[in-house]
């Protein structure tokens, strides 16, 4: 299965930005927030004092499909050896009482052929359960007990099979194996778009194989406290998106936005307060699998120190001859662009405007120094 790393360069997973784009460096010496999600999707959670471990059982054929790879072999190896040996016991006591392992003469029937020793037992409970059939060893109709343990012993290697087979697959068919080559923006950031101040990432799909019914969900992960006192260490709330609402065509790489209004949690925050915000924001792509029809979700997240205040990315689709080309070497980089320094909330209540006319630059804008694009306008 093709991954990440087998189509685009190391440094560019999850993306990466160009070394000659400026981004304003924080210091080092700020204590890093412990991270609810990880950049690649995985959940930062211990799982401690589970008193009932029995209801894992419950769920045997799950529990084994979480295992890690080497855990899942090693139960896949010893089932079937604890089968044949369990198996191959059994036909050597059938042996042992029926008295097949002593010599004899021609005109005595064995409950099984050519069984001399437990070795011998232990081949012949091979040859049934993985139906070999070497022709050297065989039931008789001697023994009814032999007859009904044949049985019993196709039942079984029937479930083992079923399960250890369905086990594998289900492992080598996860939905989060499609979520690899499903990327994210190393770094989200804030600028105007369409003269909203507005929160983005860029998502992209690496396969040709598309996601169907693909939707994008955030969440922001901050410390509350309610007004009982109630102290909620991981708040999650829900944040709208601006162009998501009916899903997302994610045949190319898309730039998602959320606009800071008065219903977004990020609408008190300013530049400086965002790089002293303890917060999280959680980003989760979903969709079906076309090749496969199997629902798949890829995650990542990005702290305070991850969001770029005054940047929005750089575009990475063309047309060239006929075709639409993505180039996924600039998937993660982004520009400096003027945008205020204050809240959404002191941009509205300060009446603050950020608009531009149609064909107009931002470098051009700021050159000319209209009324509205002021130094003080972009400071508040």
């Amino acid at each position: 299965m093709l991954s990440r790393k087998d189509l685009i360069l190391d440094d560019f997973v999850l993306t990466r930005l160009a070394e000659d784009v400026f981004h304003p460096r924080f210091s080092e010496a700020k204590k890093r927030k412990v991270r609810f999600v990880d950049k690649n999707g995985t959940c930062n959670v211990a799982h401690t004092n589970i008193r009932e471990q029995g209801r894992f059982l419950l769920d045997v054929f799950t529990t084994l499909v979480d295992l890690k790879w080497l855990h899942t072999l090693l139960i896949f190896t010893m089932s079937f050896l604890c089968s044949w040996l369990l198996f191959g016991m059994i036909w050597w006591l059938i042996a042992f009482a029926h008295g097949d392992l002593d010599q004899k003469g021609d005109d005595f029937i064995p409950c099984v052929t050519s069984i001399h020793s437990f070795a011998s037992a232990f081949l012949f409970s091979i040859e049934v359960q993985v139906t070999i059939g070497f022709g050297g060893r065989m039931i008789t109709e001697e023994c009814i007990s032999a007859i009904v343990v044949l049985i019993i012993q196709n039942i079984v290697g029937l479930v083992v099979n079923a399960i250890m087979l369905g086990c594998i697959f289900m492992k080598t068919a996860q939905a989060n194996r499609r979520a690899e080559t499903l990327i994210f923006s190393k770094h989200a950031v804030i600028s105007i778009r369409n003269n909203k101040l507005c929160f983005m990432v860029r998502i992209g799909d690496l396969r040709k194989s598309m996601i169907i019914s693909a939707s994008v969900k955030m969440q922001v992960i901050r410390k509350n406290t309610t007004l009982e006192g109630e102290v909620i260490p991981l708040n999650q709330i829900d944040i709208e998106l601006d162009n998501c609402s009916n899903g997302i065509f994610l045949v190319s790489p898309l730039i998602i936005s959320h606009v800071i209004d008065k219903n977004s949690p990020l609408y008190d925050l300013s530049e400086i307060d965002l790089q002293e915000e303890n917060l999280e924001i959680v980003v989760l792509l979903e969709g079906v699998v076309e090749t496969t029809g199997i629902t798949t979700q890829a995650r990542t997240s990005y702290l305070s120190d991850e969001i770029y205040w005054g940047h929005r990315f750089l575009p990475i689709v063309s047309e060239e001859e006929g075709v639409y080309a993505v180039d996924y070497s600039k998937f993660g980089n982004s520009v400096k662009v003027p945008t205020p320094s204050c809240s959404a909330k002191t941009m509205d209540e300060g009446g603050v405007s950020f608009r531009l006319k149609r064909g107009e630059t931002f470098r051009s804008t700021v050159r000319r120094r209209p009324q509205s694009v002021t130094e003080d306008t972009l400071n508040c």
